[in-house]
């Protein structure tokens, strides 16, 4: 066995994301942009990775002058503001089927919302922006940055220029780039936790990628925002744990330099992701840092010799859990 295709399903979707990007770049988008278009607030909602892209979205819809807002589907189910018929909601779920995210549709639909949704293929809703076919891993990748794609092509039509598709060509590129990235190789499996560290959108992928190493390799990893790191999180963290910096340049304030400098001084071992220089805006350019961290995600599953592709099991994969919150009707 060899090559990509002998691999978990995971290495094939990794690897299907560039061609998943630039197709999205081609989607007419126009219904959909127009239901949020002087939406008076759109709220992006999704669970997991899905809330990872709903937090990117509302950045790059901010670009565009809206006023735009994130929650997880589960806080905005049962905690969220009060919708109208002048609000927008786009709920983000691949498979259609994440409990609370079902529930915030339905509570959408009720309150008159203009809705959009972003789902994988197949999921017969007529509100929905359809990416790309089913996961065949459980530790999604393309769906991600299908959804992230979709996200940039909206706020493009919104009026933010820096999304369009041609930066979205270059996004593709910069994903195909990030394939042969041998810096993914150096990073050492730590002996306990890797906390993976990053500012502004970083912040975000580093909590996506510590996720994609927790589902792909059972390894125990948390993604930080610099601030949040240092302000009590580092308090356990020493010799046997390892930090990931993402892009410590991209941070204006120089904190997430410092972080792997004083974690270096604690005896803590200290690797940096960084992208060659691309021009992509920030958000955009989390696209191939995300691609990097799922391919550790990979390698690391590889060390461990555990399954990527099936990531919830024994207890954690009862049905009753999965559907607590969904509607009932």
């Amino acid at each position: 066995m060899s090559g990509i295709a002998a691999r978990p399903a995971l290495h094939r979707m990794i690897h299907a994301q560039a061609d998943a990007v630039e197709r999205m770049a081609e989607t007419d988008l126009t219904a959909p942009a127009e239901k949020l278009a002087g939406a008076r607030r759109v709220f992006l909602v999704g669970t997991g990775t899905s809330r990872h892209a709903a937090e990117l979205g509302v950045m790059m819809l901010a670009d565009a002058g809206v006023d735009a807002r994130w929650a997880s589907a589960a806080q905005f189910a049962r905690w969220g503001a009060q919708m109208g018929p002048d609000d927008a909601v786009v709920v983000i779920t691949h498979t259609a089927e994440t409990a609370f995210a079902l529930r915030c549709r339905e509570q959408a639909l009720a309150a008159g919302a203009r809705l959009v949704s972003l789902t994988g293929i197949g999921s017969g809703w007529p509100d929905a922006i359809e990416t790309v076919e089913r996961e065949q891993s459980e530790t999604y990748t393309v769906s991600y940055t299908a959804a992230l794609a979709v996200l940039a092509g909206l706020a493009h039509r919104l009026g933010a220029a820096q999304y369009g598709p041609r930066e979205l060509g270059r996004t593709a590129a910069a994903v195909r780039a990030a394939f042969e990235d041998a810096a993914v190789h150096r990073i050492a499996l730590p002996a306990r936790v890797l906390a993976v560290i990053g500012a502004g959108p970083w912040a975000v992928t580093a909590r996506e990628g510590a996720l994609k190493i927790r589902e792909a390799s059972r390894t125990l990893a948390e993604g930080f925002e610099a601030e949040h790191y240092l302000h009590g999180s580092a308090v356990p963290f020493g010799a046997a744990d390892g930090l990931l910096l993402l892009e410590p340049a991209a941070d204006p304030d120089g904190l997430v330099a410092a972080l792997g400098a004083a974690a270096q001084r604690e005896g803590i071992a200290v690797s940096t992701l960084e992208a060659p220089e691309n021009g992509l805006p920030p958000v955009l350019a989390q696209l191939p840092m995300t691609v990097r961290l799922q391919l550790l995600a990979a390698r690391f599953a590889d060390v461990r010799r555990q399954n990527p592709d099936v990531a919830i099991v024994g207890a954690w994969a009862e049905q009753e859990l999965w559907t607590l919150g969904a509607p009932t009707g």
